[in-house]
């Protein structure tokens, strides 16, 4: 097997426009034209990497936090300055004149609230995935960006990627032929990768705004597990499907340029985290896609597990006609022809006819001399990223630029909801044990 390597060289030719400036950024001199303010909502695990990335891009300055944790609102103080608005309450950072755009990096229940009134207040909005908690969500948010004008994107940053960009120009060109069946998995073996996030010793009501988190979520008693690991509970998360299928469905679908499957049917358990979670620890997923544009349909099996008993590890396998294209920290394009030779099974044949049946076998499909690339099961080629790559960096500068130009972004509300549809489906289809039908089109489920 020939292999060889190859490094992404630059953003232009290779991302189709995508930004990808990959050293490290000094500080630099900007007008007050191209200063963004940035405010984050949810100074948890994920909204500190949100708010830390957006640093990263010249002009950006973060003036607002609010947490209802006073342990974060104090950190985010120490991290970004004493001059940082912070508060409980999100409102008051919408209310604020000097807040250009915000970064919503809250439990799932409150992201339409949270993304709807920022939009209404005139806030462009960073909003993590998944878009929405419940099928019934999304077509508010979507509506809200449409009357309002205002730009907002998902969190999803596969879709900003030069390494996803490098497999949806290697199967737009047919690199594989056609696609016939997608794979894509996540594997962790962690506690942190299960969500046993650390509870902080001062969580207590004087400390933490319980009333607010709770939101629309049922009327509970105080209890800090609930907060600081919310994912494991359907009440203000999405498990396995919101927080891990929907990248998936995101890096997929715009490689694909699919709008999503039409049947969903996922299986699956909580196998080993018995903590008192109730979404499953274990999800399998099968989805049927329909033809669109030059792909014809396809299914597709999602997995996310986590008791691997393997190494933390995730990725796609895209099967086609012509090779298999495996996507991981970079891409792997194995090129395996299609068979022009029928082959033959005769054995049964009387021996006559065997002969005569090899005669015209063979007038048609001459003996290939031995060669060495004739012996060559595939041809294999990797690309990957230069050292330091950051997607996440990348799809931050996507959104920024977009505030100031007023330009539109890819993972856009409809977007986002195409790729949470089918991820909340999976939950659905896992809760109620039933097949779950799509129109990926009108983003609807089927009653």
């Amino acid at each position: 097997m020939a292999t060889t390597r190859r490094h992404f060289i630059g953003s232009a030719a290779l991302t189709g426009g995508l930004a990808a400036e990959l050293a490290a950024e000094a500080p630099q001199n900007v007008s007050p034209n191209d200063r963004t303010r940035v405010a984050l909502i949810g100074q948890g695990i994920r909204g500190n990497e949100d708010a830390r990335t957006a640093l990263r891009v010249s002009g950006v300055e973060l003036v607002a936090v609010a947490d209802v944790y006073q342990g974060r609102l104090d950190r985010s103080k120490e991290l970004w300055g004493n001059q940082l608005f912070i508060t409980r309450d999100y409102r008051e950072v919408l209310a604020r004149p000097d807040v250009d755009a915000v970064i919503i990096a809250t439990p799932d229940h409150w992201h339409q609230r949270m993304a709807i009134d920022a939009m209404n207040a005139g806030k462009d909005v960073y909003c993590e995935k998944p878009m929405v908690q419940l099928i019934s969500d999304g077509a508010d948010v979507i509506a809200a960006q449409k009357r309002t004008g205002r730009v907002m994107q998902v969190g999803s940053q596969r879709v900003s990627s030069i390494v996803y960009q490098k497999a949806k120009d290697l199967i737009e060109a047919g690199a594989i032929g056609e696609i016939n069946t997608v794979e894509a998995w996540v594997d962790r073996n962690s506690a942190q990768g299960a969500w046993q996030y650390s509870i902080p010793p001062d969580a207590s009501t004087s400390t933490i705004d319980w009333d607010r988190f709770i939101g629309r979520a049922p009327k509970l008693p105080f209890d800090p597990v609930r907060l600081f690991r919310w994912r494991n509970y359907r009440d203000y998360g999405t498990g396995v499907g919101g927080d891990l299928f929907v990248h998936l469905f995101s890096g997929m679908h715009y490689i694909l340029s699919s709008n999503g499957p039409t049947r969903v049917y996922s299986t699956g358990g909580i196998r080993y985290w018995k903590d008192g979670r109730d979404v499953p620890d274990v999800m399998l997923g099968l989805y049927d896609y329909p033809a669109r544009g030059k792909f014809p349909a396809f299914n597709v099996t999602l997995r996310v597990n986590f008791i691997a008993g393997a190494r933390e590890n995730g990725g796609f396998k895209f099967i086609g006609s012509e090779g298999v294209l495996i996507l991981d920290q970079g891409v792997t394009l194995a090129k395996q022809p299609r068979e022009t030779e029928p082959g033959y099974s005769i054995e049964s044949f009387p021996k006559p006819m065997q002969d005569a049946f090899m005669k015209q076998y063979r007038e048609k499909y001459p003996m290939r001399p031995a060669a060495a690339e004739n012996m060559r099961s595939s041809d294999e080629e990797r690309f990957v990223a230069p050292a330091g790559y950051s997607d996440q960096l990348d799809h931050m500068r996507i959104f920024v630029q977009a505030v100031r130009t007023r330009k539109p972004v890819v993972e856009d509300p409809a977007f986002g909801f195409r790729a949470a549809g089918p991820a909340l489906l999976s939950n659905i289809s896992y809760f109620e044990q039933r097949v779950c039908t799509w129109n990926p089109e009108t983003m609807t489920m089927a009653s």
